[in-house]
C-alpha cells in the first residue's frame, strides 16, 4: 500500500511532521487529488536569546538539505508504483504578489500539523514554528489528517508581534476564513528584508517571531 510505503519511508526521519490532505481549494486539485505535507525542523531551535541572522540562515539550510534528500526519497517511491505526482516550487511567483504557487501553509494547517500563528507562520505543536514546510500533491485518494480550522495561540501573547523589527505583524488571531492581509503587511515586511540583498547576496532570512514563539521552545 502506498501510504503505508511513504510511512515507512518517513520512519527514518522521525523528527519530522507529516500529513495527508485533499486540496479541493485549490487549481491543482483537477490534476492531483491529494497533498502530502510534511515539516522539517530546522537544525537549530534558536530562542530570542540564541538567535542571530546568520545562525537562523543556516538552521533554514540545514533543514533543507534533508528536505531534499526525503523529496528524492518519496520520488523513488512514487516512480515504482508509476503515480502521477509534482513537488510545488517553494519560490514565490513574483515580487509583487509574494505568493507560491502552490501554499504549503494552507495544505498544512489542512492536513493537521499545525495552525497558523499571529506571524503568518505554521505552529507545529513540537517545534512551534521553526520548521521548514514542503509538499508533494499526488493523484491518490489517502487518509487524511484533522484539519486545524483556527489558531490554538493564547488570545494575550504578543512575543511575535512585539519582536518584529518593521512592526508588520497586526495581532489578530487566524482562522480559517482569515485573509493573510487581516495579520500581516507583507509588502512591508519583503521591502525589510529585501534591503539586504546588496549586503547579503541574499534577503535578510529574519526569523525573530520565529524565534520568540514560546509554543514547542525546549
Amino acid at each position: 500500500m502506498l501510504q503505508e510505503e511513504i510511512r515507512t519511508a518517513f520512519s527514518e526521519h522521525p523528527e519530522i511532521i507529516f500529513g495527508f490532505t485533499d486540496i479541493p481549494y485549490s487549481p491543482y486539485a483537477k490534476d492531483y487529488r491529494s497533498a502530502l505535507v510534511f515539516a522539517v525542523p530546522y537544525g537549530e531551535q534558536l530562542s530570542p536569546e540564541t538567535y542571530t541572522e546568520e545562525r537562523f540562515e543556516q538552521g533554514i539550510q540545514s533543514a533543507r538539505s534533508i528536505l531534499e534528500s526525503v523529496v528524492s526519497d518519496l520520488e523513488h517511491i512514487f516512480q515504482k508504483h508509476q503515480v502521477k505526482y509534482w513537488v510545488p516550487p517553494v519560490a514565490q511567483q513574483n515580487e509583487t504578489e509574494l505568493r507560491a504557487l502552490f501554499s504549503f501553509k494552507t495544505a498544512a494547517a489542512r492536513a493537521g500539523l499545525g495552525w497558523f500563528g499571529k506571524n503568518d507562520v505554521i505552529i507545529t505543536e513540537k517545534y512551534g514554528p521553526r520548521v521548514r514546510l514542503s509538499a508533494i500533491l499526488i493523484d491518490e485518494m489517502f487518509e487524511y489528517g484533522q484539519p486545524f480550522t483556527e489558531s490554538k495561540c493564547p488570545a494575550d501573547c504578543v512575543k511575535c508581534v512585539e519582536i518584529c523589527p518593521c512592526k508588520a505583524l497586526k495581532n489578530q488571531q487566524w482562522t480559517v476564513n482569515s485573509d493573510r492581509s487581516e495579520i500581516i503587511d507583507y509588502q512591508k515586511c519583503n521591502r525589510m528584508r529585501s534591503a539586504f540583498i546588496k549586503k547579503l547576496g541574499r534577503k535578510n532570512a529574519c526569523g525573530l517571531c520565529l524565534a520568540a514563539c514560546p509554543v514547542g521552545q525546549p
